[in-house]
């Protein structure tokens, strides 16, 4: 990466130069973010993944900015333009807009105003009056009179065009209404009168009279006026004070006061209003669209990291109820590896209203298999199912568990499903996946669209490719951090493994079913197309429960057992005896291990990783109830205190699941007793919460909460130290993405 790049990066994000070329080398030659982070701290400095990643975000941004000038040098030059200042220029441009601006001069463009007057023969009065020279400007331009021009205000209208599109494409003037627009442009929404009484558009009627400065407008705001606009119901604005503007330019521009200054000033009222402020104007739409993604993106990526590193059930014999009313619940029995064994249907609800044969069913069901959990989806008749299952007797302790099982029918329906089990209806497959949530949330959910989970904020109006590229490495951090069972993943799992792709993922699994368990990790190496760098990428996020050698499933890299066998051997025991004794460990010291290839970070790392091999870094799963005689809105009072699971996490509030199919909403200035700027800072997705109803307006479907006074019952997603990357998930100190590094040197550049 070329010198100035790194060194603009290391600036940016304040990080070494040392850091950022470390970090590109590893990125270039195939390492993941996971695995940089994980393995590589030496060369990184320590750097968790949320700061690699906006190193690579960098980079691709550079590389892009590096392609783009390629075919705007390539343009100049076959156009005959080129020159030595011009191409140091766009060598030296380290900014994307900044380029765009270099480039607009000599961009080929449609038949303007100013190509017409140029062709006309005028280009040489416009040059005349931009200089402002005293001089008369009416006997200047009657030299300009031929059969094309007809008369001296043709001739100057003429100048005046070609003056406004150079001013339109002066990096000066564009910069200064940039800076406008940067400091006091009004975002303004007005609603389109022909639609004003339409039911659809009362949605959006907070914004049919809105008014609000850019710089303060948050991005659910911005996005929700947006897709009003986008539906038909809006009108959206993006301005700035004109005459103020235009007073500025002027100032910018005008050195004199004559005849050709008082041409050049009429030239830049037009410039302004038909150039300048549009073009800029729609810049500023874009990059507040832009932001506007970024921050639902954020918000999207950080809900679903808290999903999928959700509390596991573990390795215990689940039954799983896909809750229903006419067409009955849906029982499924599985295995304490996830394997579908036995299904049923009951019909314990209206109209059939066999309660006591859905009893007798569940209970025999349990009994039979050995049921250790139940658990039950949250959809409808799930609160009528969880009285239903609550009441019965097994003689003996059964967990019952609520499942979010959002997305279930979209995965039941999915090719996904159908490969797994092509014999099976769709309602079968639901039931099924919702016993397996229950399971193991990660291994699960990887199955289904994650827009279709339902944590998202406008995720379906943002930019798709940027969200589906947050979201994988989301999905592939939080698998990564978790570690991967290669005896019993599916190739939907494996996939999101560092160093794993599609078809090598599918060869581990048709090599484990050709020849049986893994039983050591070298043994990964006879994978059809799983060569070295993949193994170095794998490996180590890869487990093997019972293997032969204990590291084997454990986080310690492959590369670095031979340290730990030399601790052992320091010690006089052996690897498994180093591992089961602490008192043995505490005899180490981290120090004495280090060498040119292994630094303090990895010592430090094998040593905490020793404490606890292979152990899921998730907290357990808890029980949790909703209050007894709420099942409706109408049973909802305000002042009630009642239990809650958090559903959604948003920019303006969370959202809970109370138990009466609605969930309410926890406004950000209820979800604390002190101020918060961010929900996440009060409230986890799944969180178990005791909220205060304040209102319930049945009419609207609405259900206002607050958590003040109030207290969590448990902040079990809290518990997960480490930071996951979810491209502007978590809260690191120097987040910037390729958008707020522009407007960042944008603003530096306005200070300069």
């Amino acid at each position: 990466m070329d010198l100035k790049y790194s060194q603009h990066i290391a600036t940016l994000l304040n990080l070494s130069l040392k850091q950022i070329n470390s970090i590109f080398e590893l990125h270039a030659e195939g390492s993941t973010l996971p695995f940089i982070a994980r393995y590589r701290k030496e060369a990184t400095g320590n750097m968790d993944e949320v700061q690699i990643g906006n190193v690579i975000d960098q980079i691709k941004y550079f590389n892009e900015l590096e392609k783009r000038k390629e075919t705007v040098s390539k343009t100049i030059e076959e156009a005959g333009k080129m020159t030595p200042e011009l191409k140091k220029r766009i060598e030296d441009c380290i900014n994307a807009t900044e380029l765009e601006d270099i480039y607009l001069p000599y961009k080929p463009k449609r038949k303007t105003k100013a190509s017409i007057a140029i062709e006309k023969g005028l280009e040489p009065l416009a040059t005349l009056l931009f200089a402002q020279q005293t001089l008369n400007a009416k006997e200047e331009a009657a030299k300009y009179i031929t059969d094309q021009v007809k008369d001296t205000e043709e001739a100057l209208q003429g100048a005046r065009d070609i003056m406004a599109e150079w001013i339109a494409e002066n990096e000066t003037a564009r910069n200064t209404v940039r800076k406008i627009f940067t400091e006091s442009a009004i975002f303004s929404s007005r609603v389109l009168t022909t639609k004003k009484d339409e039911e659809d558009a009362q949605k959006y009627r907070d914004y049919f009279e809105y008014k609000e400065p850019l710089a303060n407008c948050p991005s659910h705001r911005i996005m929700a006026i947006r897709r009003g606009e986008k539906e038909g119901f809006l009108i959206m604005d993006i301005n700035i004070e004109k005459e103020a503007s235009i007073d500025e330019l002027k100032r910018k521009f005008i050195t004199v006061h004559n005849e050709a200054s008082q041409q050049v000033g009429m030239a830049i009222e037009d410039s302004f209003s038909r150039l300048l402020k549009p073009s800029i104007e729609t810049e500023f739409r874009m990059l507040s669209k832009t932001k506007a993604d970024e921050e639902a993106i954020k918000v999207f990526a950080e809900n679903l990291r808290q999903l999928l590193l959700a509390s596991p059930l573990g390795h215990k014999r689940i039954m799983a109820l896909d809750p229903g009313f006419r067409s009955g619940c849906k029982v499924v029995c599985l295995d304490e590896q996830g394997t579908f064994l036995k299904y049923n249907t009951i019909f314990p609800h209206a109209p059939q209203n066999d309660w006591n044969g859905a009893t007798q069913t569940i209970k025999e069901l349990v009994a039979k298999y050995d049921i250790d959990a139940i658990g039950y989806g949250n959809g409808t008749a799930s609160k009528e199912t969880e009285q239903l299952v609550r009441g019965i007797d097994f003689g003996k302790t059964v967990a019952v568990f609520m499942v979010n099982e959002s997305g279930a029918s979209i995965y039941s329906a999915s090719e996904v499903a159908r490969e797994e089990f092509p014999d099976e209806d769709v309602t079968v497959r639901g039931a099924i996946s919702i016993g397996r949530r229950l399971l193991d949330p990660l291994s699960e959910l990887v199955k289904i669209d994650t827009k279709s989970i339902g944590v998202g904020q406008y995720q379906h109006d943002v930019n798709q490719n940027r969200l589906k590229e947050s979201l994988d490495q989301t999905i592939e951090s939080c698998v990564n951090f978790v570690g991967v069972d290669v005896n019993t993943a599916s190739k939907h799992l494996l996939a999101y493994v560092s160093g794993l792709t599609n078809s090598v993922a599918k060869n581990v699994v048709e090599y484990r079913m050709k020849n049986g368990p893994f039983t050591n990790r070298e043994e990964l190496k006879k994978v059809s197309l799983l060569g070295p760098k993949a193994f170095e990428q794998c490996a180590a996020f890869l487990r093997i429960n019972n293997a032969k050698n204990p590291l084997d499933n454990s986080a310690v890299h492959p590369e670095t057992y031979h340290v730990v066998e030399a601790m052992a051997a320091k010690v006089s025991c052996t690897v498994p005896e180093l591992i089961q004794n602490a008192e043995t460990r505490k005899l180490l010291k981290a120090k004495d291990f280090i060498s040119e290839t292994i630094g303090q970070f990895t010592i430090e790392d094998i040593l905490k990783e020793l404490e606890k091999p292979g152990r899921d870094p998730r907290s357990p799963i808890e029980e949790f109830r909703f209050a007894e005689g709420v099942s409706t809105m109408e049973d909802l009072k305000p002042g009630m205190k009642i239990p809650a699971i958090i559903t959604n996490v948003t920019n303006f509030g969370a959202f809970a699941d109370v138990g009466v199919k609605q969930d309410g909403l926890i406004h950000i200035s209820h979800l604390a007793n002190r101020f918060i700027s961010d929900p996440n800072e009060a409230v986890k997705l799944g969180q178990k919460v005791m909220a205060t109803v304040l209102e319930v307006d049945i009419a609207r479907k609405r259900i206002a909460l607050s958590l003040k006074d109030g207290g969590a019952v448990s902040r079990e997603e809290g518990k997960t130290e480490r930071r996951i990357a979810v491209k502007g998930g978590g809260k690191p100190s120097a987040s910037l993405n390729p958008f707020q590094a522009k407007l960042a040197e944008l603003k530096k550049n306005f200070k300069d």
